[in-house]
């Protein structure tokens, strides 16, 4: 007998046929479960200190390590440092807020990821806080199952930014991990009806709408982006693993991160 998938394992499935783009990898390419949580890189690490010390060979070094594997610690803050040595800031902001994300406890990555946007003139304070880190650091608690915590991340970043479709959509899903399923529809619709949201909204709006079992409804939504037979298909997907017995609207106890928004 063929063994069933999980249903994290189907909802990663869904996701990723749907294409849709996380924050938290590095196209954030991929689904990120709660248990999705890595170690923080120590300064001891022999792979730290082994960086070259022309900066230009050493982003080429760990520009193909990172590649490699975009959810190493220690090559994305290693290429990080190195972009933003050979004065490559924006890439350098790019790659390490995509580590500070798969990374969620990485202190290291998230001081690193702060200096680049400084170096881009965005600096990060209590006194002049920048809503995309606020945005980061939110994803960040989800993940980590502090949902509370990370809404009044969301919370002060819509205060800086009001309605901005990147923040309400992770909001959003933040409702979902607790299957706050009408409360994440609500704000997903917020976030899907400004101009500025993008394809992830979208998708993240129809995975919430077929979470509530109104697939056509999802359907609908998804063909926004995707071709009729794909979006068809993924709601089909949809609609098998929430008929089984793990599934969240059954009493399942897990409910893994869908695409989460990186603010652009």
């Amino acid at each position: 007998m063929r063994r069933q998938p999980s249903h994290a394992g189907s909802l990663a499935r869904f996701l990723s046929s749907a294409a849709v783009t996380a924050v938290l990898a590095a196209g954030l390419g991929g689904c990120q479960t709660m248990s999705d949580i890595t170690g923080s890189l120590t300064a001891s690490s022999p792979k730290a200190q082994a960086v070259p010390d022309d900066p230009h060979r050493a982003a080429e070094v760990y520009g193909e390590r990172y590649r490699a594997n975009p959810k190493d610690a220690e090559a994305a803050l290693a290429y990080g440092q190195a972009l933003r040595a050979t004065g490559q800031r924006a890439q350098a902001a790019a790659v390490l807020e995509q580590a500070t994300i798969a990374h969620s406890g990485n202190k290291a990555l998230l001081a690193a990821y702060g200096r680049a946007l400084a170096d881009n003139g965005r600096a990060h304070s209590p006194a002049n806080p920048d809503w995309r880190i606020l945005s980061v650091q939110g994803t960040a608690l989800d993940k980590m199952g502090k949902h509370e915590e990370a809404r009044r991340y969301y919370a002060t970043a819509l205060k800086i930014v009001p309605e901005e479709p990147s923040v309400l959509s992770n909001l959003g899903l933040s409702y979902m991990l607790t299957r706050e399923l009408p409360q994440a529809e609500e704000t997903l619709r917020r976030a899907h009806s400004n101009p500025r949201a993008d394809g992830r909204v979208r998708q993240n709006l129809a995975l919430v709408v077929g979470l509530q079992g109104r697939f056509t409804e999802a359907e609908t939504i998804a063909k926004g982006d995707l071709p009729a037979d794909e979006a068809s298909a993924n709601v089909a997907y949809l609609r098998e693993m929430l008929s089984r017995k793990d599934s969240p609207r059954n009493g399942g106890k897990t409910v893994p991160v869908a695409a989460l928004n990186r603010p652009d």
